[in-house]
């Protein structure tokens, strides 16, 4: 698939973000979380994509059938304040 650099920052975002599951990135951008770990890897220098492995890894909150009910929106009530 081929992403304008606009739609890649936003996955890319997106994919860092802990309460944005990657059901939405698929809904969103058609990439499954394969896909996804792929675009990380080519898109990352080897030390990002390993820490951004080590930490989608044990968040629940990227998998939206193992998020806590009390998990209702993809960020944080204050991420997007303004300032």
């Amino acid at each position: 698939m081929d992403f304008s650099d606009e739609d890649l920052s936003r996955i890319i975002e997106m994919a860092w973000e802990d309460r944005t599951p990657f059901e939405a990135i698929d809904n969103q951008f058609g990439l499954g979380e394969p896909l996804l770990i792929g675009l990380m890897r080519r898109s990352l220098k080897p030390s990002s994509f390993k820490a951004w492995r080590k930490r989608v890894s044990a968040r629940k909150t990227k998998h939206q059938k193992l998020r806590p009910v009390e998990v209702s929106r993809g960020y944080c009530p204050t991420q997007y304040n303004q300032r």
